[in-house]
């Protein structure tokens, strides 16, 4: 029996994350954005109240990218999705399961935000990061770690919204699952990065060690696969195995500017490298388009979905259209995830390859990267982006103490080779081991008194 809650309080923070670079990806380029921090009180049915805590940044023009929307205008809709989803959240009375208040809440949350004006990606992430404070605070509360509890699923999820699985399929992938002690980490090569040369892709202070790499895409096939042989001829240069990802982020405008892509990637000598190590394609297409396009003969690659995973029905009418996978990123909704990972799981049991991928967007050190960090190390996923580290110094405006005492907490993790605390990529993986400790993977929370109240949205009458 998985144990019940009644959650007791919600506060929001915040802290603002200088880039020290910039960060271009499909038609936005970031150089600051706030990092968003969830505190949450609950009590535990007969065994009292505890606090947890999750992070994420509010990352501006990806969750809603609609041309008329300021980047700071998509970030106010973030902080909408929050305070709308505080209020269902705290709207219920009796103890019930993490999963229960989730499960209760995340339909009135889309169709409120709906109403607000804010679409379905937005309106989830309210709910992702609630329900990862929640559950950092009720890990505590029974004194286990992540891993254990969710093998013995302790957050009480069930199949209520996925319908296309039983009890039966959620229970046995949860049970079954034996965390991943390394996380290799795929090396993001953003629009704006450096390519040759020093501070490019096979500079070894940029790369630290990857053997997999994340390649932005512009939407524009000729320009894209210019920059791919580039790219290519680069990482060739490392004289190591390698594997490689694209993502366009929904700049390709239809399929056919998607076909004419992988026709250069079949048929041009200069794209040998890139095409021979490449392992999947990541939402090439804008979200409305995906949903209405069957990718016809492209469905024998691998293609995956990620801002059109906005539902729970995402993946299986992704999977109708040809697609073969599926993004897990903790501020789309931890749950999603698993629910996910499970389809996956029960649909390659029956002949077919499936697979979901560990992207990452909105990851610092500190909660966000640990807690996504361990999500991927449970549900199987292998490799994952991380380019927080890339795009950001270190622990960024956090005070020199709460650095330090993630490092102190998580060692493996982190290390100070003397220009501030980074993460510890240890021959281009991630160790998980300190993560396996009571909590949501994290054995201390941020300074709470060095965090400012989430900023009011500015723009509420431009997205009402």
């Amino acid at each position: 029996m998985s144990p019940r809650l009644k959650l007791r309080d919600l506060a929001f923070f915040e802290r603002p994350v200088p880039f020290a670079r910039p960060f271009r990806f499909g038609a936005i380029t970031i150089n600051a954005t706030p990092q968003l921090f969830v505190r949450a009180e609950i009590e535990v049915e007969g065994r009292g109240t505890a606090v947890g805590a999750s992070a994420e940044l509010l990352v501006p023009k990806w969750f809603d990218k609609r041309p008329e929307l300021s980047p700071a205008q998509t970030v106010d809709g973030l902080r909408r999705s929050l305070q709308i989803a505080r209020g269902l959240y705290l709207a219920g009375t009796g103890f019930q399961t993490a999963f229960d208040l989730h499960a209760s809440c995340i339909g009135a949350q889309v169709a409120t935000c709906a109403k607000k004006n804010i679409p379905a990606l937005a309106a989830a992430y309210g709910p992702a990061e609630i329900d990862k404070a929640i559950l950092d605070a009720l890990l505590r509360a029974v004194e286990t770690s992540f891993f254990d509890g969710m093998a013995a699923n302790i957050a009480g999820i069930d199949a209520r919204l996925s319908p296309d699985l039983s009890e039966r399929d959620i229970k046995t992938f949860l049970s079954g699952r034996s965390p991943l002690q390394r996380v290799a980490i795929r090396h993001t090569v953003g629009l704006d990065d450096v390519v040759e040369g020093e501070g490019g892709i096979a500079d070894p202070r940029e790369n630290t060690g990857a053997c997999y790499f994340k390649l932005k895409l512009s939407g524009d096939p000729m320009a894209d696969a210019a920059r791919l042989a580039r790219i290519g001829k680069e990482i060739d240069t490392l004289g190591r195995d390698y594997k490689v990802t694209l993502d366009a982020n929904e700049q390709y405008a239809d399929l056919a500017a998607l076909q004419a892509l992988m026709e250069r990637l079949d048929h041009d000598a200069t794209l040998h490298p890139i095409a021979t190590r490449l392992l999947y394609v990541e939402q090439p297409m804008p979200r409305d388009i995906t949903r209405q396009t069957p990718l016809g003969a492209l469905g024998t690659r691998g293609f995956i979905i990620d801002e059109a995973d906005d539902s729970y029905d995402a993946f299986p009418a992704a999977r109708a259209l040809g697609y073969r996978g599926i993004s897990s990123k903790s501020c789309k909704g931890l749950y999603k995830s698993i629910i996910n990972a499970t389809r996956a799981a029960k649909w390659g049991a029956e002949g077919e390859t499936f697979f979901v991928t560990g992207e990452d967007l909105t990851c610092q050190a500190g909660l966000a990267v640990q807690q996504d960090l361990a999500l991927g190390a449970f549900i199987g996923v292998t490799h994952a982006e991380r380019n927080g580290h890339h795009y950001v110094d270190g622990f960024g405006e956090a005070p020199a103490a709460e650095a330090a005492a993630f490092a102190a907490a998580h060692p493996d993790l982190y290390l100070d080779a003397g220009q501030g605390i980074r993460l510890n990529i240890h021959n281009g993986d991630l160790l998980t081991g300190s993560l396996n400790t009571v909590g949501f993977a994290a054995s201390v929370h941020p300074d709470w008194s060095a965090l400012r109240p989430l900023v009011q949205p500015r723009s509420q009458e431009q997205l009402a």
